[in-house]
């Protein structure tokens, strides 16, 4: 059956998403830049709480994937504190400055992992090739690549993923799409043989507050709504997994 990751932002949102029926969680904050590390009160409450496997991002900064000797040395060290929490998986990825995977950085960060599945994230997306880029991290070892076969969404890089896929086989990191995997278009990947699908499946919900200043914003961008968050969607979790077992159930010739 094709495993649903969710990604969360919250441990809430991680609990949500384990009672709807997801099979693993990706832990991040950071919404607004796509991921990054969550806090080590978000890591300790997701192993006392969260039951289904959990694999927090390693992101210590927003933008691109070339990091500085502190950045690599913080990747290290949370790399090596996730690991000492029992966390079944880690979720990373590092690229030099010509677009490709460092792969001296990668083996690095593949010690210090120990026996977590290591996934590797988006920075795939901007590998300069990712047929080349697949080899070296089969090489590696890492347990799953995450993509969205190099587009602005996985449904537009579905040729990409195709070809990964058939690329791997039985051999190799398993492919993962995500970026805009939706209950809308779920079919699709099911149909491409993708074997795991990571989405937020979430949705805006509004503020608790009942006094709400006005004027005052805690971001830059002066025109995001302070009183709403994202949140993991129950229903569409729950949505989304019905599909994947409907799949299952129907006849390999259908």
């Amino acid at each position: 059956m094709t495993i649903l990751e969710i990604c969360c932002y919250s441990v809430d949102c991680a609990l949500v998403a384990e009672k709807a029926g997801a099979d693993r969680i990706e832990l991040c904050c950071g919404q607004s830049e796509g991921g990054l590390t969550p806090s080590i009160g978000a890591l300790m409450q997701a192993r006392e709480k969260v039951t289904i496997p959990v694999h927090p991002i390693v992101r210590p900064r927003g933008g691109d994937f070339c990091y500085s000797h502190n950045d690599f040395d913080i990747i290290k060290n949370d790399v090596a504190r996730i690991r000492d929490m029992g966390f079944a998986g880690v979720v990373v990825g590092v690229l030099d400055d010509g677009g490709h995977i460092d792969m001296l950085r990668m083996r690095e960060i593949m010690a210090v992992s120990g026996d977590m599945a290591v996934t590797f994230h988006r920075a795939f997306d901007m590998c300069q090739n990712p047929m080349i880029a697949l080899q070296q991290l089969t090489s590696l070892g890492v347990a799953r690549i995450l993509t969205s076969g190099q587009q602005k969404n996985a449904e537009l890089g579905l040729a990409l993923l195709k070809d990964l896929v058939a690329a791997t086989q039985d051999k190799g990191p398993v492919i993962m799409a995500g970026a805009g995997v939706r209950l809308a278009n779920i079919q699709k990947f099911i149909d491409a043989g993708i074997r795991e699908l990571h989405s937020s499946a979430g949705r805006n919900v509004p503020s608790t507050m009942k006094y709400r200043k006005a004027g005052v914003t805690m971001c830059a961008n002066s025109d995001v709504d302070e009183f709403s968050h994202y949140c993991v969607d129950a229903d569409v979790v729950e949505a989304m997994k019905s599909c994947l077992s409907i799949a299952t159930q129907l006849p390999q010739s259908a």
